[in-house]
């Protein structure tokens, strides 16, 4: 049995409270959130309920709901006994098959707000990774995130990139850019599954992932922003030539 690892800046930052207004579709929000991103694994069993309730601070009865949701969709299942709990399964439902142009006109004017964004977020992370005296556990943490990476399948390779972009907000120290990273990667998820894996375009990506990697580590800020600038405005152009 895997556990989801506790205490991790990225799961204290995806099961925040929630805002009072609607707590059912938040919390279900929060949950897609931490699975689609690679917080928790296929595999992995969720936080205890007791644990998810209090720090999603909603009540039990709204947590079961958005869990039984999950499970209706099929991204959870729960297990009884001893060693039972919600633990997210192991081959996720596909994400619905619509054209990149289809959900750019969906979308609209989302799309650039959500590019323009995360260009921001994602190169002042890197900035202030690098900035950061990062500890043996957080550098370990962005070693194998991009490990993970650069082995996945085509099948994981969305999910893994996620969780390497936002171990890299989390080893920035701020847990608010983390919440607002991972907040803008949900926005443009649904483009990024809509274009095709290319392989040369992959192993570029893994080359750059490495740049930055390695400019974090090295405790380089300027190299690092770059580094970063260059493989968002990478797939930003991507993104806009199957677009149009």
């Amino acid at each position: 049995m895997t556990v989801a690892e506790p205490g991790s800046r990225a799961d204290e930052a995806l099961f925040r409270p929630v805002r009072a207004g609607n707590p059912f579709e938040e919390t279900v929000e929060r949950l897609l959130q931490a699975i689609k991103l690679g917080v928790v694994a296929p595999g992995e069993r969720l936080p205890s309920e007791r644990d998810l309730a209090a720090r999603l601070n909603v009540s039990r009865v709204t947590l079961r709901e958005a869990i039984r949701a999950l499970t209706e969709a099929g991204y959870v299942e729960s297990r009884r006994g001893r060693y039972g709990g919600t633990f997210v399964n192991e081959h996720l439902p596909k994400p619905r098959r619509v054209s990149a142009k289809q959900l750019s006109r969906e979308l609209g004017a989302g799309v650039e707000d959500a590019l323009v964004l995360r260009a921001a977020l994602e190169t002042g992370a890197a900035e202030a990774a690098a900035a950061r005296e990062l500890t043996e556990a957080e550098a370990d943490h962005l070693r194998h995130c991009l490990a993970e990476t650069s082995s996945a399948s085509l099948g994981d390779y969305r999910r893994m990139d996620s969780r390497l972009h936002l171990a890299i907000a989390e080893v920035s120290g701020s847990p608010s850019l983390t919440s607002a990273t991972a907040d803008v990667r949900m926005r443009l998820n649904e483009l990024l599954d809509a274009i095709p894996l290319l392989a040369v375009n992959l192993e570029h990506s893994n080359h750059q992932h490495e740049a930055i990697v390695e400019a974090i580590l090295a405790g380089d800020p300027e190299a690092a922003r770059s580094t970063m600038q260059e493989h968002l405005s990478g797939t930003a152009a991507l993104l806009r030539g199957f677009l149009t």
